[in-house]
């Protein structure tokens, strides 16, 4: 986690509702990805999994184990996933512990960088199961501040208000942007 950017934290710049936020513009030193919001407010990581854009509701899970369910429920289709417990993914990844055989969330937001799995049953590191499944992710985002934001002001209602990153990546909304790999 020490090389995630720290620049995810929200900036002074007050957004609707007086959450503070970071608009997005040019990525910090170390960012690979981004969630940007639909009001602008960009939130910069590492990227993980596939590469490439996804859209869709930003919730939050606070469970503590489970995340491989987690991702495979059929109840979080088109969301894109924050987890609030910081150790995701190290556990790894194997094919009991899915829910559905194609993953129908579109993304996830984590804390920390996923480390090596550590449990006997993993048969793949989650960033590899995650590309399998092409299934895109940002980590070294503030989840709390992310959550906190949801929790507050509501989940993200896909009301096509959308934001321009920059004139090269076109308008998007609700997205986890995955810029390239690290």
């Amino acid at each position: 986690m020490a090389n995630a950017p720290r620049s995810s934290r929200p900036t002074p710049n007050p957004a609707p509702g007086g959450t503070p936020a970071a608009k997005a513009g040019q990525p910090p030193a170390g960012a690979t990805a981004a969630l940007v919001l639909a009001d602008g407010t960009t939130f910069w990581g590492t990227g993980l999994g596939a590469t490439g854009l996804r859209v869709g509701e930003v919730c939050f899970n606070t469970s503590i184990t489970g995340y491989q369910e987690i991702i495979t429920d059929p109840s979080y289709a088109g969301q894109i996933i924050t987890f609030t417990f910081p150790h995701i993914g190290n556990v790894g990844a194997n094919d009991e512990d899915i829910e559905t055989l194609s993953p129908v969330a579109r993304g996830l937001v984590l804390r920390a960088d996923v480390t090596e799995p550590s449990n006997w049953r993993a048969r793949a590191h989650l960033d590899a199961w995650l590309k399998a499944k092409q299934i895109v992710g940002i980590s070294g985002v503030d989840t709390r501040a992310l959550t906190r934001r949801i929790r507050d002001l509501g989940a993200p209602n896909g009301d096509r208000k959308s934001t321009r990153l920059n004139s090269s990546h076109g308008y998007i909304s609700y997205a986890v942007f995955c810029l390239k790999k690290k």
